[in-house]
């Protein structure tokens, strides 16, 4: 198909890029700086260097507008709630003191003060931090961090374009503040909200500001009536401005359904729309409501979260349908490029077949300027492009890395009967009771012990030969006596390895998995300063041997106690990483669950009396659209019943999630059919207790006492509290004790304290059930 060139030249744009920078200087300023390495002057010098960086590349690259405001120290949602002076009252007198450190403080906490609650960004593995909101809230504007950005792009001489999280969203996205009535709806707030948007964007029109984005993906899931008249409302009231700059609303991660003809009517000067994947009927729908006659339109035809090069010859073609639905059409990625790694030009190591199918944020603004470049003026002068292009597809398909028989020959012959235990909840729990002799109210942790420095450094030595085979599994096996040892003094019950010897939950498993490759450099922010780097899922997947039997056989070995197996599950395997798109997401997991299922046998033939397969990304992968997630919810539990479901009756199957809405999959987390699920619970105040009893989950369950995303070291008399509100839930036979997460992000003198006033809660709270 030949593109005829556009009416008006199309311009390339993006939403937002990679914070980190190419060695991630961000995070190493900011860490220097809560340690007290950096100044503050240092790190502002930092970020604004990292800042003109990025900008100067997507310029040089041929991005016609930079976005700006993107760019946070922690998270784009905190940065809203400081611009529309949402601060909760327990951080006021911090902010107020200094605006930097108090900014931190709502983060992550302090010892005296929680932080505000983490969850995920919509089905990404990008967490934000919950606005918390009620009737009494007063918003006030605070435009400094939106103007001083625009202003340092402005100054490069670059056009810019301010990025805000938009106004419904944002609303959306809260919860009513502590000691606020849970039915309290933040949306009631929209008219006392709307004008600090008013005021802040004034404010950028004065900075220079022509267009300014406005994002509200929120308007992809499913929405009520009265949200979409909200909606319409904010939209009516901020188009009628008569001091703003053009505005620009911007939705993705999904088609837009009824929200489209509401942003399609409303009085602003521009859209942005997701064309990839399910997104695609975005087309059809702005067809179906006649297009955006005077307007512009910023297609998202190249997908902004997953890293296989794009299919130019198809973008074009739904690039030029669209030609005849907007007044001009802009070409950008699906949503921001926060979700990619930065350069698939710093991976060495990949086989360069592979390399060539793959497009991190670097190689995406060059196909999104490619694709500018077309639509202006015709495929005729893509000629050189295209053929490589289709090369590079071709190759792909026809690969014999993508394709093994014997999978798939293995996943076509499974039956009902194996993603089934052999014996009921009931029959299981009194054999695991006598199996392992636990306590009243168990105490154990979720799998991970502080990863310190001398533990990365000498996994860096063994890559890069400074220590052999044998030095670096000395150094393992004295980290697991350590661990084992301080957890016996410690008096927990269900004991763990530690996990010394893995790099990431999914990674590590990624490594010794086919169908796997691992990136040397390509980190993605997951919150604040914690990146991590999702390996990318290229062919069918198999197990070719063990890979945790031996440590964990080993810590076993040290104890008398109980040691939990931990291996990560076949959702959270796709999920954390950059899953292949050229079969069913249902089918790959499936793969996963095998090899993983081969994994849990040897386990438990090795003397595992407990194995704990951790899917914290279940509630994160549901799809963002009610109609969707039953189909979802089929193969993402049938996977996991898959991997667990060979085990004997007394082996115990724990699984673990964590930082998500839980109340929209309990009948999920009951269809996994674990024994033990652990949740985290410490920020949320034991909401998911509670949703686990409204629902009548029959199993055990573990929610979290202990927030282990903060610096801050819970008090016996806090984890006590905590405990005591999961009773009212939960009864003590199935009540479990232990942190909300893994500890490997936290240092040693912390976790220490924190596990012993842990450990002591439950032996206070223990003690006063068996006296009543």
């Amino acid at each position: 198909m030949t593109t005829k060139p556009a009416a008006a030249a199309a311009r390339a744009t993006v939403y937002g890029y990679p914070r980190q920078g190419p060695n991630r200087e961000l995070k190493k300023a900011i860490e220097g700086y809560w340690k007290g390495r950096v100044t503050a002057d240092a790190l502002r010098t930092a970020a604004a260097e990292l800042r003109a960086g990025n900008w100067r590349q997507l310029a040089e690259a041929g991005i016609h507008e930079v976005p700006t405001g993107d760019f946070s120290y922690y998270d784009h949602v905190l940065d809203t709630t400081v611009m529309v002076g949402a601060i909760p009252d327990r951080h006021r007198a911090a902010v107020e003191a200094d605006a930097l450190d108090g900014y931190f403080a709502m983060a992550r906490g302090t010892q005296d003060v929680a932080p505000l609650e983490m969850t995920k960004w919509f089905d990404t593995n990008y967490h934000y931090l919950v606005p918390e909101l009620g009737p009494d809230t007063v918003f006030t504007t605070d435009s400094t961090k939106q103007v001083a950005e625009l202003g340092e792009a402005l100054a490069l001489g670059l056009t810019a374009r301010p990025v805000l999280v938009g106004p419904v969203t944002y609303l959306l996205l809260a919860k009513p503040a502590p000691g606020v009535a849970a039915d309290f709806d933040p949306l009631t707030l929209l008219d006392r909200l709307l004008p600090v948007y008013a005021e802040v964007l004034a404010d950028l029109r004065a900075a220079g500001a022509e267009w300014v984005q406005l994002d509200e993906p929120a308007l992809v899931q499913d929405r009520t009536p009265a949200e979409l008249n909200a909606a319409a409302r904010a939209y009516r009231d901020l188009g009628a401005l008569t001091d703003r700059p053009k505005l620009l609303i911007a939705s993705y991660f999904g088609r837009l359904g009824e929200a489209l003809p509401v942003l399609a009517e409303a009085t602003v000067d521009g859209l942005a729309l997701d064309f990839t994947g399910t997104a695609a009927a975005n087309l059809d729908a702005l067809a179906a409501v006649g297009g955006l006659p005077g307007k512009l339109l910023i297609a998202g035809v190249v997908d902004g979260r997953n890293i296989w090069i794009n299919d130019l010859s198809k973008s074009l073609a739904v690039l030029g349908t669209l030609l005849g639905l907007a007044d001009r059409v802009d070409v950008a990625a699906s949503c921001s490029l926060l979700h990619v790694p930065l350069d698939t030009a710093a991976e060495r190591d990949v086989n360069p077949q592979i390399l060539r199918w793959l497009a991190f944020a670097r190689q995406k603004t060059a196909e999104i300027v490619t694709l500018a470049k077309g639509l202006t003026h015709g495929t005729g002068s893509l000629s050189a492009e295209l053929t490589a292009n289709r090369s590079d597809l071709a190759s792909r398909v026809n690969s014999p890395v993508t394709r093994d028989p014997a999978v798939r020959a293995r996943a076509e012959a499974v039956t009902d009967a194996d993603a089934r235990r052999s014996q009921p909840y009931a029959e299981r729990a009194a054999a695991q009771r006598t199996h392992l002799g636990l306590p009243l109210l168990p105490t154990t942790t979720i799998g991970s012990f502080p990863q310190t420095g001398e533990l990365r450094t000498a996994r860096a030595d063994l890559r890069t030969g400074r220590i052999d085979t044998a030095g670096y599994e000395e150094r393992i096996r004295a980290e697991i006596q350590e661990v084992i040892a301080f957890q016996e003094k410690t008096g927990l019950d269900v004991l763990v390895h530690g996990e010394g010897e893995r790099n990431d939950m999914v990674q590590y498993f990624a490594e010794q998995l086919t169908g796997y490759l691992a990136t040397q450099h390509g980190w993605v922010q997951s919150y604040g300063t914690r990146y991590v780097r999702p390996p990318i899922l290229a062919g069918d997947v198999s197990r070719p041997e063990p890979m945790t039997v031996r440590w964990t056989s080993y810590a076993q070995s040290l104890t008398a106690r109980p040691v939990k197996g931990m291996l990560t599950g076949p959702v959270t395997m796709l999920a954390w990483s950059f899953v292949r798109d050229d079969q069913p997401l249902g089918d790959t997991a499936r793969q996963v669950a095998l090899a993983l299922r081969d994994e849990v046998n040897d386990l438990e033939a090795g003397g595992t009396p407990v194995i704990q397969v951790d899917e914290p990304a279940l509630r994160e992968t549901l799809p963002l659209r009610a109609a969707d997630h039953p189909a979802y919810l089929a193969w993402a539990t049938e996977a996991f019943r898959l991997t667990t479901s060979g085990v004997r009756p007394d082996t115990q199957i724990h699984t673990h999630m964590c930082y998500a809405e839980f109340g929209d999959v309990v009948q999920a987390i009951d269809d996994l059919d674990a024994d033990v699920i652990s949740l985290e619970a410490a920020r949320s105040h034991m909401q998911v207790a509670r949703e686990l009893a409204a629902h009548g989950y029959p199993r055990e369950a573990g929610p979290g006492v202990y927030d282990i995303h903060s610096p801050r070291v819970p008090s016996v008399q806090e984890a006590a509290e905590l405990l005591r509100t999961g009773l009212e839930a939960i009864p003590a036979e199935r009540l479990w004790v232990n942190p909300d997460c893994g500890l490997k992000t936290r240092a040693w003198p912390e976790t220490r304290v924190s596990l012993e006033n842990l450990v002591a809660a439950a032996r206070t709270v223990r003690g006063e059930l068996t006296v009543s």
